[in-house]
């Protein structure tokens, strides 16, 4: 069992992941100061410290925090589609789903995830790589299983179809949340699935 330390230092760890991510997706990384950081999140300064040696090491277990916890939600769709003994496409179905789900619970995340994918010579772009592998290759293994069982043609290329479809539900989330908030996740949710299953051509 957690001791009530662990868990404490585990709920400040998750004021300053909060603080860091709204403060970084309004001003960008180098004008948001550590002070800032720990006055939005309600602790002391040298408490941001205890927990990360710098700004830096803090944005980089921020990204670590938020893509394990997408990959988690990915991962746990999956499983509970397979348990009520769905296909593999409405297992990938259950994830477009999830994603969305994800990013309307933490926009601020999602923004600035998206916005670092593309910027480099960032000190913690390798790290960024990692985690993003692994959100893309718990998408990788369902479509394996779903060529494997027929469900998918042999033809398709799987790491970027699985790169595509993460792709698809990040941007379209973002587009939801900032040009069209007036739609419903079930409306996005159905958009993306009709995509999924080819069915956009109406043949």
């Amino acid at each position: 069992m957690e001791s009530s330390g662990t868990t404490r230092r585990q709920a400040t760890r998750q004021r300053l992941y909060e603080a860091a991510v709204t403060l970084i997706a309004e001003k960008g990384f180098s004008a948001t100061t550590v002070d800032e950081i720990a006055e939005r999140a309600g602790v002391a300064k040298g408490t941001v410290y205890y927990n990360f040696k710098s700004k830096t090491e803090l944005f980089e277990e921020l990204l670590r925090h938020g893509v394990g916890l997408l990959t988690a939600s990915l991962r746990a769709a999956a499983e509970e589609s397979a348990e009520r003994g769905g296909t593999r496409v409405e297992a990938l179905d259950a994830m477009i789903r999830a994603g969305l789900a994800f990013i309307d619970r933490y926009p601020a995340f999602t923004q600035l995830y998206v916005a670092e994918l593309w910027r480099t010579n960032r000190a913690w772009q390798s790290t960024l790589l990692v985690v993003r592998q692994e959100a893309v290759a718990v998408v990788e293994g369902v479509l394996r299983e779903a060529v494997k069982s027929g469900e998918l043609s042999e033809e398709i290329d799987i790491p970027l179809t699985a790169a595509a479809l993460v792709g698809m539900v990040l941007v379209a989330a973002l587009d939801w949340q900032a040009f069209q908030p007036e739609r419903s996740i079930d409306e996005v949710h159905s958009a993306l699935s009709l995509l999924l299953h080819g069915r956009v051509s109406g043949h």
